[in-house]
């Protein structure tokens, strides 16, 4: 298979009071295409500090971060990126409507374009009813699938997921789920990150997990885990 990410001799550190604090160190990962991959690990262990160099927020200390056998610094690969953030906010005096059509703008899409796929995403995340609404009266929820659909606007080839299903309700899990096998059956790869291991277990081909800015463990669940053992169960045995 092909090569979605691959992260080699990854070091990320930042300064502190004294000295500086490595944040990411020596992390080597790879996904191939088509994937979804979860990542997984205690708080403070360096996810969002990956991801945030997997997007091209932060730059490496040391080692390279490749998408598609391209530098994430490079923008075409940044626009074959989708990404939802683990607290989604975002211009709260637009609607919903307004906000993906401004999206799909900056992606450069025609108008009707950007109209036609703000609506189907509104649809898709199930917020067509609320669409004409002020994004300042959302709730968590609504918030969080309006940040999915933003992920999704430009129909990206790699999909960035931080906590997706926080704030859902159990049909909302679901539903999340069923988004996510979607894009997989029709061939983006899914990176995401979650302490809710039982998500993970349902929808994840293989996992990664970080302790300590390292990978600690990376394969397929039924690779790692005992017959009969959860991921949480191998997971929690891990750290011990």
């Amino acid at each position: 298979m092909h090569t979605a990410i691959d992260i080699q001799n990854l070091v990320v550190e930042f300064p502190a009071r004294h000295g500086r604090v490595r944040a990411v160190d020596g992390l080597n990962l790879r996904v191939d295409r088509g994937q979804v991959f979860g990542f997984i690990g205690p708080n403070g262990a360096g996810k969002t500090t990956t991801m945030h160099a997997l997007l091209g927020f932060i730059a490496p200390t040391a080692g390279t971060v490749r998408v598609f056998d391209s530098d994430v610094r490079q923008a075409l690969a940044r626009r074959r990126i989708g990404y939802m953030s683990e607290h989604t906010d975002t211009y709260r005096f637009l609607t919903g409507r307004e906000l993906l059509r401004m999206m799909g703008r900056l992606f450069a899409m025609p108008e009707a374009q950007a109209r036609r796929r703000a609506d189907e995403l509104l649809e898709q995340v199930g917020l067509a009813d609320a669409a004409r609404r002020r994004i300042a009266v959302y709730s968590r929820g609504m918030l969080q699938r309006l940040g999915l659909a933003q992920a999704l606007i430009n129909d990206p080839e790699l999909v960035i997921l931080d906590e997706p299903t926080s704030g859902f309700d159990p049909p909302g899990r679901i539903e999340v789920r069923r988004i996510i096998e979607g894009l997989r059956a029709r061939g983006c790869t899914v990176f995401f990150s979650s302490h809710e291991l039982s998500e993970v277990e349902k929808v994840c081909d293989r996992v990664g997990i970080i302790v300590g800015g390292r990978l600690a463990a990376s394969g397929a669940i039924a690779d790692l885990a005992r017959p009969g053992q959860s991921l949480e169960q191998y997971f929690l045995g891990l750290l011990a």
